[in-house]
């Protein structure tokens, strides 16, 4: 297990009532600190530090990168709404938390007042805040390829990609090949995908349970790869 880092550990339990954890859970910043201070695969260390006004910073020659903490996994409460009224409780695969398995970091500054990628991803229909579609975008901003949704504000933030040099230097890095095939360069995606042309958003009782559980299996798989991390 990595040093300090206890997979299960829910960070909305360390966080003040009606507050985010991205922002107001210490032990997710520490976290975050504890999991990606490590060598970058471009060189030099990834070393994050809590700066005022700034989530966590890394200063380097490459840049000083601002980044901020976001969840990977979304139940899609109010974007699948509907579809979720007619699901009994009882059938909802459990929900664990808000653990490591689920959060990421990302550059969290804007540039030119334009969005963030975490606010983007968010905001894109053909995204609508799902991070295998989001991380579908990243692998075609390495490769260059086309249809990509997010294209734009990837390329705002080309520097931050740039230090983990392709698609495999980052997922290796921060630890997502449980949301990559075994071939390495293909997405595991959460429901059916057609190059973004099939809604993100799962309109059927049984797309929704099946997005669910594999969101919540990937989680799951993650927890377990953090949890072998030396």
């Amino acid at each position: 297990m990595t040093a300090g880092v206890d997979p299960s550990f829910d960070y909305f339990s360390g966080t003040p009532p009606g507050k985010d954890p991205d922002t107001h859970s210490p032990t997710l910043r520490r976290h975050h600190q504890l999991l990606w201070n490590k060598e970058l695969p471009t060189g030099g260390r990834f070393n994050l530090a809590p700066e005022p006004g700034a989530h966590l910073v890394y200063r380097s020659a490459s840049g000083v990168f601002f980044l901020a903490s976001d969840a990977i996994t979304t139940r899609m409460r109010g974007k699948a709404s509907r579809v979720r009224r007619e699901i009994p409780n009882d059938d909802m695969p459990v929900y664990r938390g808000y653990t490591a398995g689920s959060t990421l970091v990302f550059p969290g500054n804007s540039i030119g007042r334009k969005m963030t990628i975490n606010r983007a991803r968010g905001l894109h229909p053909r995204i609508a805040d799902r991070f295998d579609l989001t991380l579908e975008c990243i692998r075609r901003h390495y490769l260059g390829e086309l249809p990509n949704p997010l294209g734009d504000v990837m390329n705002r933030y080309a520097d931050f990609f740039a230090l983990f040099e392709n698609f495999a230097g980052y997922v290796k890095f921060f630890l997502l090949k449980d949301l990559v095939e075994e071939d390495g360069k293909t997405v595991r995606f959460f429901h059916t995908f057609d190059d973004f042309r099939t809604p993100a958003v799962p309109k059927t009782k049984d797309e929704y349970l099946e997005y669910l559980r594999s969101s919540e299996d990937f989680i799951t798989a993650r927890s377990s790869t953090i949890d072998a991390e030396p």
